[in-house]
């Protein structure tokens, strides 16, 4: 007869179940049972998750090998740098991020940990290079991890465990940000990779892609959560899953800032829908919008609506959204109006700039109607603003719809957000420009972390690889953000400041404690500035 039995270690204090198998011994004439590991027990909704069938560390659920309480005890002389790895691992206690990863990936979170630690380091390196960094650096692993076995680390990364990490940060955020919302394109050779597709490259290089869309805090600026696309999946088409995210997550008071490749009258249906406040960015070619800048081109520019931090002219117009809602339970549409702010903005630097593109488009478009060489992706743009004719003796001749080039030009410099909760326009706009954090972020991503070029073979993988890497983004965007908290990139680059830290020493002997060697004052400086305590020598 099986029944189940739970046991929690000791050691780590993980409770795993055991399936229980009683049967009758014949030689000893009693009653035994075999015992089989079926998995460990989540500490918060006390669910059995199930075992893999192998695991990157030694098994978790095989006895634990004994220890006496208090640190480990230190074998061998060692002598290691030790200053940036410290950084890293106060930062992680300050924010959580080692107490989740130890939730939600108890056999492998120091793995994950020292992997993201060398990514961020040794930004231009390849994994292959770790055994040689983990061989003169104090790092949570504290053992070398072969470029096989970060693989294996890689593919027993599971999405459940991920999300569980991505509910556990979420409820760490500040509940009134608002959280920036994006897509970034990431390109890549492999022909292995499932959700590899054309699409539209926002680097704008001839590859096929994937897509990443990132969560990301305008206060905090961490990121806390993320999601893989196909790359052939537009912005527009991506809310409504993020949507369903949000809610399995279990995020409330959700804020969300994005722009406009996210607007669609469904997408702003869905966000009244889901009771989620807004700031979004509107195309000018939009009926609605254009009905009320006709109403304030000519009014906009005064003196009453001038900001000069912004040097541009702001104003707010309320207006009804047309809400819908198909309801398939009953049948019916339901339909109503909901309040929505509008603000319009003009700004005259980016008239210019407007007009100087403009006018390189329309050149341009010119120029492969009169030479024979149009693009089917300009058709629409060569009706619009061009009427053309071919005669066997005069050739092509293109002439200028300026009806239409006037009524693009009336829109130079106009600018439009929506939002259903932020009523005054300069402080849409100063929530609206910390997105570009976000963009920032996929630098970070794509350039600090060598994520440029997928170098995986797999798609389990290129998951487990993306979340490492999303792990040491979370590392990056705290240094950043204290970096230009403090005015440091007058004198650093991130790089410099990390060696600053990374040349600091600690020295470790057989029965005594960790010696950190000689700290500047210089380095104390920096790690007051990080937020952090800098380290003792009896630390």
């Amino acid at each position: 007869m099986a029944a189940i039995v739970y046991q929690t270690s000791k050691q780590t204090g993980i409770t795993y179940a055991y399936e229980s198998l009683s049967y009758w011994d014949k030689e000893k004439r009693q009653s035994r049972a075999r015992r089989k590991c079926i998995g460990r027990v989540d500490p918060e909704t006390k669910e059995i998750i199930p075992t893999r069938k192998r695991v990157v560390a030694s098994d978790s659920c095989k006895k634990d090998k004994v220890h006496k309480r208090g640190p480990v005890p230190i074998e061998n002389v060692s002598r290691s740098f030790y200053g940036a790895t410290y950084l890293f691992d106060a930062i992680g206690e300050k924010l959580g991020i080692t107490a989740d990863l130890k939730k939600c990936f108890p056999d492998t979170y120091k793995q994950i940990l020292s992997t993201a630690y060398y990514l961020i380091m040794e930004d231009k390196n390849p994994l292959s290079r770790f055994p040689k960094w983990a061989a003169t650096h104090t790092h949570p692993y504290g053992k070398n991890i072969p470029s096989q076995r970060s693989s294996e680390l890689f593919a027993f990364i599971s999405e459940d465990d991920k999300h569980r990490f991505f509910r556990l940060q979420g409820k760490r955020r500040i509940e009134k940000e608002y959280w920036a919302y994006d897509t970034t394109s990431i390109s890549s050779y492999s022909r292995c990779l499932r959700q590899v597709r054309y699409g539209m490259n926002k680097d704008h290089e001839p590859l096929a892609q994937i897509n990443l869309a990132l969560l990301f805090g305008e206060e905090s600026n961490l990121p806390f959560y993320y999601r893989k696309l196909a790359g052939n999946i537009p912005d527009v088409k991506t809310v409504k899953n993020l949507l369903a995210d949000i809610d399995f997550l279990g995020y409330d008071k959700i804020k969300l800032v994005m722009d406009r490749g996210f607007y669609s009258e469904a997408n702003i249906n869905d966000l009244y829908h889901n009771h989620l406040k807004f700031l979004i960015a509107a195309k000018k070619s939009l009926t609605f919008v254009k009905a009320e800048l006709d109403n304030v081109r000519d009014s906009i520019r005064t003196w009453a609506n001038y900001n000069q931090k912004h040097d541009l002219y702001a104003c707010t117009t309320e207006i009804d959204w047309g809400y819908s809602q198909e309801r398939p339970y009953k049948g019916d549409m339901l339909k109503g109006k909901r309040r929505m702010y509008m603000h319009l903005y003009f700004n005259s630097e980016r008239a210019l700039e407007d007009a100087k593109n403009f006018n390189a488009l329309l050149c341009r478009l010119q120029e492969e109607l009169e030479s024979g060489a149009t693009l089917p992706e300009h058709d629409r743009l060569y009706a619009k603003y061009f009427d053309a004719t071919t005669t066997p003796v005069r050739g092509t001749k293109v002439i200028a719809r300026e009806d239409a080039i006037a009524e693009a030009r009336k829109n130079y410099g106009f600018f439009v957000l929506l939002s259903n909760e932020v009523r005054e326009p300069i402080a849409a706009l100063e929530i609206y420009r910390n997105k570009d954090l976000v963009e920032k972020a996929f630098g970070n991503l794509k350039e600090r972390l060598s994520f440029n070029r997928m170098a995986v073979s797999s798609d389990q993988s290129l998951d487990g690889k993306l979340f490492v890497e999303f792990i040491a983004l979370i590392f990056l965007s705290y240094l950043k953000k204290k970096m230009q908290d403090g005015n440091l990139f007058k004198k650093y680059t991130m790089h410099e400041l990390l060696d600053e830290m990374d040349i600091i020493e600690c020295f470790e002997y057989p029965g005594y404690e960790r010696r950190v060697g000689e700290v500047t004052k210089k380095q104390i400086e920096l790690y007051e500035a990080m937020g952090i305590v800098p380290p003792s020598s009896l630390h």
